[in-house]
Order: C-alpha cells, then sequence, then structure tokens
C-alpha cells in the first residue's frame, strides 16, 4: 500500500515537472520573438533619426555656405567703399593741397602786384605833383564823361531786359493763380421783395393811420415801399444788415399774423439776436474754407460782419475770401509763406466792418484790430501794405496786395456806381451821428431824407427843433447832393404802467 502510494506521488512530480518545462519553453520562445521585434523596432528608429540628423546636417550646411556667401558679398563691397574712400581722401588731401597752393602763389602775386602799384603810384605823384585821391578823383572823371553814353545804355538795356523778363514772370505767375480760382460775378441788390400771402395784408402791415409801418421803419431803419403789386411789398435800405434784418423781421410777422407795435418790436429783437449767430457762423465758415485757423473769436465775429458789407457792388466777405485763396496761390507758386498770406489776405479789409464806428483809414483800423489781438508784426505790414501809405515789408505783404488788386480788378467783380450811392448815405448817417444827444440816424428814401432817433433824456422839444436845423446846416456845408435833404429829427417818450 505503500509503496503503491509513492509511485502515485511519483507519477505526479514527473508530470508536473514536465509540464513546467514545456511551459517554460514556450515563454521563452514568446520571449525572443518579443526581443527580435524590439530590436528591430529600434533598429528602425535609429535608422529614421540617422536620416533626419543628415537631413538637417545638409540643410544646416547649406543654410551656412548660403550665408558664408553673403558675408563674402558684404566684406567685397565694404572692401570696394573702403577703396573708394580711401580713394575720395587722397583726392581731397591733393585738393587741399593744391587750393594751398594756389592762395599761396595768389597772395605771392597780389603782394607783388600791389608793390608794382605803389611804386607807380609814387613815381605817378613825383611826376604829376598829384596825391593819390586827386589823380583817382581825375581818372574816374575822364573815365565817367569818355564812357557815360556807353554806361547809360547799357545800364538802361540791363533794366529793360530785366524788367521785362520780370513782367513775362509776374504775368505767369497771376495767370496761374487766376486760372485755379474762378471767382463769381457782383450782384448786389438794394432792395427786397417780401411776398404776401393775401392783399389784405398790406393794411394790417400799414396799421390804424400808418402807425404800424411808420413804427417798423423807425425801429428798424428800412423803407417799407408798398406799390400797386397785389402780392408783395419791398424793403429798401441801403446798409444791408439793416435791409436784411427788415425783411426777416417782415417775414416773420406777416407769418405768425400778430402785426401790431409791441409784437414788432419783439420780432426785430429777436432777428437781430439770430443775424448775430448768423454772423459769426459766416466768419467761422469762411475762415474754415480758405484754411485760416487759431483767430480770436473776436476777429471772426468781425470777419463775418463783412457779409453784409460792399465794396462798388462786391461783396466784402466774398472779396476776403477770394483775396485770401489767390494770395495763398499766389505764395505758393513763389515759394513764400501761404500761411502767411492767407491770414494777412482774410483780415485786409476787417476795417470796413467798424470804420463806421471808429475814425480813420479801413486799412489802418484792420491793424489796430490784428495788433489788439496778438497777430504777429509780419500778418500786421501785411495787412496795412495793400494801401500805397503802408510800406511792405515782406513778400507775403506785396502779394496780398497784388491779390486784392486782382480780385478788384476782375471783370464783373465791382460796379462803381453803388459804392457812390452807399458813400453818400454813410456820410448822411455820420453827419448826423456826429451830434450830441443822437441815438440812431437811417439814411432813407434813397438820401432825401435822414431821420434821426434822439434820446429823449438828452434832447427836449426844442433842441430837436434846434439840432434838425444844425444837421441841416452841416450838410449844406460839408456834403454833395441832388435836389434837397429833408432832416427829421424824432424825440418820443413813454409812459408804462401796470394794471394790477
Amino acid at each position: 500500500m505503500t509503496i503503491l502510494v509513492w509511485q502515485l506521488i511519483s507519477i505526479t512530480l514527473g508530470s508536473l515537472a514536465v509540464g513546467a518545462g514545456a511551459g517554460f519553453a514556450a515563454r521563452k520562445v514568446l520571449l525572443d520573438k518579443k526581443f527580435k521585434n524590439a530590436e528591430e523596432k529600434n533598429k528602425d528608429l535609429l535608422n529614421k533619426a540617422k536620416d533626419e540628423a543628415f537631413e538637417i546636417r545638409e540643410k544646416m550646411q547649406k543654410e551656412v555656405e548660403k550665408r558664408r556667401v553673403d558675408l563674402d558679398e558684404i566684406e567685397k563691397t565694404l572692401r570696394e567703399k573702403d577703396k573708394a574712400l580711401e580713394k575720395r581722401s587722397i583726392d581731397l588731401d591733393k585738393t587741399r593741397s593744391d587750393i594751398d597752393s594756389d592762395k599761396k602763389s595768389i597772395q605771392e602775386k597780389t603782394n607783388k602786384i600791389d608793390e608794382i602799384l605803389n611804386q607807380q603810384n609814387k613815381k605817378l605823384e613825383s611826376i604829376a605833383k598829384l596825391n593819390k585821391k586827386d589823380a583817382k578823383k581825375i581818372l574816374f572823371d575822364n573815365l565817367e564823361k569818355e564812357f557815360k553814353d556807353d554806361l547809360v545804355r547799357k545800364i538802361k538795356e540791363i533794366k529793360t531786359y530785366h524788367k521785362e523778363e520780370a513782367e513775362k514772370e509776374a504775368r505767369k505767375i497771376i495767370t496761374t493763380a487766376v486760372e485755379r480760382y474762378a471767382g463769381e460775378q457782383t450782384n448786389e441788390i438794394s432792395t427786397y421783395t417780401v411776398h404776401l400771402p393775401s392783399e389784405d395784408l398790406k393794411g394790417r402791415i400799414i396799421g390804424k393811420e400808418g402807425r404800424n409801418i411808420q413804427h417798423f421803419e423807425k425801429l428798424s431803419g428800412v423803407d417799407v415801399i408798398i406799390d400797386d403789386s397785389p402780392d408783395s411789398v419791398m424793403i429798401s435800405c441801403f446798409d444791408p444788415v439793416r435791409r436784411y434784418i427788415g425783411k426777416l423781421a417782415l417775414e416773420q410777422l406777416i407769418s405768425d399774423g400778430r402785426i401790431h407795435q409791441g409784437r414788432i418790436e419783439e420780432v426785430l429783437k429777436k432777428v437781430e439776436e439770430n443775424i448775430s449767430k448768423e454772423i459769426k457762423e459766416a466768419g467761422e465758415n469762411v475762415a474754415i474754407e480758405v484754411g485760416v485757423v487759431g483767430l480770436h473769436p473776436d476777429i471772426i465775429k468781425i470777419l463775418g460782419r463783412l457779409k453784409f458789407r460792399t465794396s462798388y457792388g462786391q461783396n466784402q466777405l466774398d472779396h476776403a475770401k477770394e483775396v485770401a485763396i489767390i494770395a495763398g496761390l499766389l505764395a505758393s507758386e513763389i515759394r513764400a509763406d501761404v500761411n502767411v498770406a492767407k491770414k494777412a489776405a482774410l483780415l485786409h479789409d476787417i476795417g470796413k466792418a467798424v470804420d463806421h464806428e471808429v475814425s480813420g483809414a479801413h486799412h489802418h483800423i484792420s491793424m489796430e484790430i490784428a495788433k489788439k489781438y496778438g497777430l504777429s508784426d509780419v500778418v500786421v505790414n501785411a495787412i496795412g501794405a495793400h494801401h500805397d501809405d503802408i510800406e511792405p515789408k515782406t513778400v507775403e505783404a506785396v502779394i496780398v496786395k497784388a491779390a486784392d488788386a486782382i480780385s478788384g480788378a476782375r471783370p464783373g467783380a465791382r460796379r462803381e456806381s453803388v459804392e457812390h450811392y452807399v458813400k453818400r448815405m454813410t456820410e448822411l448817417e455820420n453827419v448826423a451821428n456826429s451830434f450830441k444827444g443822437v441815438d440812431k440816424s437811417f439814411a432813407i428814401q434813397a438820401g432825401r431824407e435822414v431821420r434821426i432817433i434822439v434820446h429823449p433824456q438828452e434832447i427836449d422839444d426844442l433842441e430837436a427843433i434846434k439840432l434838425a436845423k444844425d444837421i441841416a446846416h452841416k450838410i449844406e456845408n460839408e456834403l454833395q447832393y441832388p435836389g434837397e435833404i429833408k432832416v427829421n429829427v424824432i424825440r418820443e417818450t413813454r409812459a408804462v404802467e401796470l394794471a394790477r
């Protein structure tokens, strides 16, 4: 029994030993296969890495070679430049040496000539018994007598030639500037027509016993002309600002329908305020249009007032803009200061906007305004020099004067008759305003009447009669006019009380 057990154990152990050996052999085969695969994969990766390294090396070698070639080119260029600089340096040294040698030679010859001249002068003085000063005078007197006609003729030829050439060049520059600017013709009017929705409004405009129309004319300083035209009335006044205010005010009254003395005063006041804003905008717009910046706001307002001024039929704001544009074009043609030329040209006539308030020539007033608001001396001189009594100190001043002349002389720019008419109206008002106690004065009816409003606190009824005679007498003595002029002095007092 025991023997049988041991036999079974031996058989079992033998079977286990055989199985273990077979398993070990199979595992070894599998590991060998994996190792072989890993070795092949590693070999492939190594080969691939070698190929990539080779490509990178080739690429780097090519890049290095290219940079080396570029460096060789740069080095070659630098060597050539060094050679050129060295050659120039040698040439300069040689030139300096030659110049020094020539200067030395010239100085030696000059000294020798001076020495010879001194010797000759001494000999001449000893022979002629004249000193150097007297001999020189005799020599030049003789030369002048001998060649005087030739010199005069030659000088005249040179002056004529240069004058002709200067005129040609000036004509060319001015033509170029004028061709680059196309201005409008003047179209001045002294009346405005206000259209009426119905003819019945004429009676309301006139008012009871003419009170409305008289009140409107007195406050606005315009003539309201009502004729046989069924659908319109006319506003007439030589002062374009008052004429424009009168037109706008009457149009608003007609549109509103309420026409009485209180409403007339209210509308006129409102329109005058709006016109002040319009004047400022006009000045700003024209300054921007011509490219002039940095002007003081007060100068802008004065400039805008030129919109309602004319000279020989030419609107002064349009004239200022035109002169500024032409001056800028002329300055650019001859390479002068365009900004200075434009600024001075734009402001050259601003004195005309205030010349009824300030005494003096308009260009002097323009200069004073420019000085007051800190403009440069160059601009101030250019503003004043467009008239002959102020000497132009810069080329820009001459340009402004030329541009002003071009603008005024352009065909269609001006008409003389209207300017004379406006001047006569202004003189009438100035005579009236020169008397103490006068508040406002208006020349109306084409200058056949001057209407004067006085301060009631300063002028009583008797003084008003005397004032009318004095003004009429001064007009007779100082002004020239056809026919007769009616002097109408108006003194008005109001008593206002509120009923509560």
